[in-house]
C-alpha cells in the first residue's frame, strides 16, 4: 500500500487534470492504462511487481493519449429533474411530481418520481438496478431452459470493465446499466453468458451456442463497444 502511495502522490504531480487510480493485479504482466468512465478519469493497472520509476514515466508519456480519451467522453447524464435517460433503448424524461404516490413510475416515456426531490437521484437508480434484475433473471431463465440448463442465481452490480459474467456453479452477473441499452443489446449480452453454461470458454462451439440463442451478436458487440462511454455516464 506504502509503495502505491507514493507512486499515487508522484502522479499527481504530474497535472494531469484527471483523476489517475492505481490497480495491482496479480494476473497482469505489463502496465496499462485504461479509461475511467464513470470516475471522468484513468485506472492504471500495475503487475505485482513493477518499478515505481517505470510506472511513473509510462504514465507520463500517455499524458497525450489520457488528454485526447477524456476529452472524447462524452458529457455525464445525471439523474435530475428533467434529464432524459433511456430506458430499454427508449428515451424517457425524468420528472418530479409534487404530492404521494409511488416513489416511481415509468409511463408515456417519462420516470416520474415522488417525494422529496433530494432523494430522486438515489429513486432512478434503484428503480433501474430492481428493473434490470426483474429483466435480465427474466430473459436469463428462458434462454437456460432451450440449452437444459438451469440459472443458480442473477446479481446486478456495477462493474466497470465487462458487461456480465458466467460462474463455474451458474450464477450470472450483469451490470445494470443494460437496461438502458436497446433490447436486442440487452439480449445478446444474456445470450452470451448465458452460452457459458454449456461452454465456459470463447471457442468456436461457444459461438455456436450464442447463435442458436440470439440473432445477432456482431450489431450488439459493436453498439457495446461504441457507447461504453456514454451508458458509464448516467447517474
Amino acid at each position: 500500500m506504502a509503495a502505491t502511495d507514493s507512486l499515487a502522490a508522484r502522479i499527481r504531480g504530474l497535472d494531469l487534470d484527471a483523476p489517475v487510480a492505481i490497480r495491482v493485479s496479480p494476473r497482469a504482466r505489463r502496465l496499462s492504462l485504461r479509461v475511467d468512465a464513470a470516475a471522468r478519469g484513468v485506472e492504471l493497472v500495475l503487475p505485482p511487481r513493477y518499478s515505481e520509476r517505470t510506472a511513473l514515466a509510462f504514465v507520463a508519456g500517455h499524458r497525450g493519449w489520457i488528454a485526447a480519451r477524456l476529452a472524447a467522453m462524452p458529457a455525464p447524464c445525471r439523474f435530475a429533474d428533467g434529464a432524459t435517460v433511456p430506458l430499454l433503448g427508449q428515451p424517457h424524461r425524468i420528472r418530479h411530481v409534487a404530492g404521494r404516490g409511488a416513489p416511481v413510475t415509468v409511463a408515456d416515456g417519462e420516470i416520474r418520481v415522488c417525494g422529496d426531490p433530494t432523494h430522486l437521484p438515489r429513486r432512478v437508480r434503484d428503480h433501474l438496478i430492481a428493473l434490470a434484475g426483474r429483466e435480465l433473471a427474466a430473459r436469463a431463465r428462458v434462454l437456460a431452459a432451450r440449452l437444459g440448463k438451469s440459472v443458480t442465481r442473477v446479481a446486478v452490480r456495477d462493474p466497470k470493465s465487462r458487461w456480465g459474467s458466467c460462474s463455474a456453479t451458474g450464477a450470472l452477473s450483469f451490470s445494470w446499466r443494460l437496461v438502458l441499452a436497446p433490447e436486442p443489446v440487452l439480449d445478446y449480452v444474456v445470450a452470451h453468458e448465458v452460452a457459458h453454461l454449456v461452454e465456459m470458454n470463447h471457442g468456436p462451439r461457444f459461438w455456436r451456442v450464442v447463435a442458436s440463442l440470439v440473432a445477432d451478436s456482431a450489431g450488439p458487440r459493436a453498439w457495446l463497444k461504441r457507447h461504453r462511454m456514454e451508458l458509464l455516464g448516467y447517474g
